[in-house]
């Protein structure tokens, strides 16, 4: 690592100092230093012209697989990925085999990712092994370094559990992340329920599986005065229950992800499998409402849902592949082209992207402040390539945005000053 950096002539936007402007960064023994150093002369310089310098994105929602299923992902290949989406840090979903329920796996997590490209921050699992009987242990994973709960992949059923899990949760001051569906609905889908999936004869799941549950959270938080973050959103009816309980004052925030501003149910023609996840793609009014969401401040964050799997999970039958694209390479490029289409402006995208996660998770990050861990992200809003699964970093292929012809992407990434990745 340098001891010394000067990043010059870049566009620094950070929401958090309410700073946008094209001038100097320095980084000393791998923190930001807000003047230029007596020994600049000795400085590694970068000449940003055209870049932007923003805080390093925070992707609040991945899975990474280890440990249990190393085949479609480690905690390395992740972080690896991670960093040549621009991310300086992540939050791996405790869905994993042994599930991460206590703190012995929390610590192999944190053991794992000590030398790896990006930060991991674990969270734990609402039940033991996720499986909705009985509360894990909260107080024994913070301690081991858990910032949020969630059983993500399977949603909390009994709701007198979950109102004991926010009330737990609450005590331990940590952050309850819900997947929220309700499987009465969905079970034997496997798509948008409509009229394409009457076409397709593809089993579907309603909006309503997904709005059901929102409101049963909304609810429970607002009876219990906890904090609840609302997953990978998908649908204008949850959009609407969300927007609601802000405005009552419900300690509510939530999350999508780029393929639901993006792709719609059509994805999914051709029994694409790529295009299969849970929830799954809606129609183009959902489509249109998310990306509204995103504007208004109803959604909170950027997430990538990164779920990555081997052939054998999605090389079958529709209805039998497994839910989830990976996302950590393509995020950043999908999410710029909001700004380019007027929805969003550039603060307002690494607000999304690094300043809400960082404040949710209630984890270091999301500022460019004098003092602060030089986890830095520079991307070049017009660098135009094609992305290819083969070629990344992830040891999951699994994506629908194989092969598109994508514009902006980040180009170097610091994590405490040292280079994790560089396109310059």
């Amino acid at each position: 690592m340098s001891r010394l950096i000067q990043l010059t002539n870049g566009r620094i936007i950070d929401p958090a100092q309410q700073r946008d402007e094209i001038a100097d960064l320095w980084i000393k023994d791998g923190v930001i230093v807000d003047r230029q150093p007596v020994d600049a002369k000795d400085a590694d310089i970068y000449n940003l012209e055209g870049r932007w310098i923003v805080p390093g994105l925070i992707d609040m929602h991945v899975h990474l697989r280890e440990p249990g299923e190393e085949y479609k992902e480690t905690i390395e290949t992740g972080c690896r990925s991670a960093a040549a989406g621009g991310f300086t840090a992540v939050a791996c979903m405790p869905n994993t085999k042994p599930v991460n329920d206590n703190s012995s796996v929390t610590r192999f997590i944190l053991e794992q990712a000590a030398s790896c490209a990006a930060r991991v921050y674990p969270v734990g699992a609402i039940s033991q092994e996720s499986n909705g009987a009985k509360l894990a242990e909260y107080g024994e994973m913070k301690a081991a370094g858990a910032v949020a709960l969630t059983d993500d992949g399977r949603p909390v059923v009994d709701s007198q559990l979950m109102r004991r899990a926010m009330e737990y949760a609450s005590s331990h001051e940590m952050l309850i992340m819900s997947h929220a569906e309700e499987v009465a609905l969905s079970k034997g889908g496997c798509m948008h329920e409509g009229e394409m999936s009457t076409r397709l004869g593809l089993g579907g799941i309603p909006a309503a599986a997904e709005s059901i549950m929102v409101f049963r959270e909304i609810a429970l938080a607002e009876l219990t005065g906890a904090r609840v973050h609302i997953s990978h959103v998908s649908s204008e009816q949850a959009l609407a229950l969300i927007r609601n309980a802000k405005a009552r004052g419900v300690k509510v925030t939530a999350e999508t992800a780029p393929h639901y501003f993006t792709l719609t149910e059509k994805a999914v023609l051709g029994y694409n499998t790529h295009a299969k996840m849970n929830p799954p793609l809606r129609t183009e009014k959902d489509r249109q409402a998310i990306r509204a969401a995103l504007r208004d401040g109803t959604l909170d964050a950027i997430a990538t849902d990164h779920a990555p799997h081997s052939v054998l999970q999605k090389e079958v039958e529709f209805n039998l592949a497994a839910n989830g694209i990976v996302g950590l390479e393509t995020s950043l490029s999908l999410s710029l082209a909001l700004i380019r289409e007027g929805v969003i402006d550039p603060a307002r995208l690494v607000q999304l992207m690094s300043c809400s996660p960082a404040a949710i998770l209630g984890v270091a990050g999301g500022s460019l402040r004098n003092g602060e861990i030089a986890d830095v992200t520079v991307i070049d809003p017009e660098r135009q390539f094609t992305f290819s699964a083969e070629k990344s970093y992830s040891k999951g292929k699994n994506t629908p945005f194989d092969g598109w012809s994508l514009q902006g992407k980040a180009v170097l990434t610091f994590l405490g000053g040292r280079i994790t990745y560089q396109d310059l």
